[in-house]
């Protein structure tokens, strides 16, 4: 019988530096640290998914980072354990905000019961978005019972967190009117519940409105979630106020979706993310490809040019690739 990964007692054990050291080796891009992960990973599998699974997102500003250090000391109180994943694909660009969030959440990250985890930067979303679903098997198998997925900026990588999370969170700044539409409607589509922070102040009775508006604007979508409606809340994570209140919206939701609802969705999610491997490996497989990358940059260039459909160029690759 093939030896268990030394890593693994310990990870399993809790001990934070073998957790650490497990997720850099599945960031690895090199062929036998990616082998020695995927052993690693089918050794934590039985022990992994015991969490709740929430992704948290947030227009720029929005004080993100202080409503997931409340939300989490709060929960740590209360006896969970929580890991905080960020999702950071455009870091390359912005020049690195790789340790951003461990210094935006110094209380935080300083507590035993929680461990904080950025992205490495300059990945693609994909690659990224890979490494956080096998980071969070991880942080489960070592006892983490809560798993915050954040994501930085709004785009693309909502959809990826929305696609690994149980239930997904939308920040919103308290706004009038026309600004509601400054959103994307995209990411209203996917929230399961809309927390509008900020409520403080003199921003307190625009909140309150702002929560109307966005309630009334999600009566118009479906909701993401099946035995669900998404709900509206108000917050102000510097005052404290509304974050907590939060945590019981989640169990209200959980109890909604019920277990074997959650099941559901993690089946389907685990089904998607088993065909986006197949497509990343295969994507690689043929830009490998010696007589492929003999041919790629004329192929593109045709394209470029309109000499050639891209369906046309790709088909030729694909018959190169396939040797014939």
């Amino acid at each position: 019988m093939a030896m268990s990964d030394p890593l693994l007692e310990p990870l399993l054990a809790g001990d934070r530096r073998a957790l650490a050291r497990a997720i850099t080796l599945i960031e690895s891009t090199r062929a036998d640290h990616r082998e020695r992960a995927d052993a690693l990973l089918a050794d934590v599998l039985p022990h992994a998914g015991k969490s709740v699974r929430l992704g948290i997102t947030g227009v720029p500003g929005v004080g993100k980072s202080t409503f997931i250090e409340r939300f989490g000391l709060g929960l740590i109180e209360k006896g969970r354990r929580l890991a905080v994943l960020a999702i950071d694909p455009s870091s390359k660009r912005g020049g690195g905000s790789i340790l951003g969030d461990k210094t935006r959440m110094e209380e935080l990250s300083r507590s035993p019961g929680a461990f904080i985890r950025p992205s490495p930067a300059g990945a693609t979303l994909g690659g990224v978005a890979r490494r956080t679903r096998e980071a969070m098997l991880l942080v489960e198998a070592a006892g983490f019972d809560t798993v915050i997925v954040e994501t930085v900026g709004v785009g693309q990588s909502e959809t990826a967190v929305s696609d690994m999370v149980d239930m997904f969170i939308v920040l919103l700044l308290p706004a009038g009117g026309d600004d509601l539409q400054g959103i994307k409607r995209g990411v209203i589509e996917l929230a399961d519940l809309i927390v509008v922070n900020k409520a403080d102040g003199d921003l307190k009775a625009t909140a309150r409105r702002s929560a109307a508006d966005y309630q009334h604007a999600l009566r118009m979508l479906r909701s993401p979630t099946a035995g669900w409606t998404p709900e509206v809340t108000t917050s102000s994570a510097t005052a404290g106020e509304g974050v907590l209140e939060v945590w019981d919206i989640v169990g209200r939701f959980r109890a909604a979706v019920g277990e074997k609802g959650v099941a559901r969705r993690r089946g389907e999610q685990a089904r998607a993310w088993m065909w986006n491997e197949v497509g990343e490996s295969l994507l690689a497989e043929l830009r490998k490809h010696p007589e492929v990358r003999r041919l790629v940059g004329g192929l593109e260039r045709e394209v470029e040019g309109g000499k050639s459909t891209p369906a046309a160029a790709a088909r030729r690759m694909l018959e190169v690739f396939h040797g014939r």
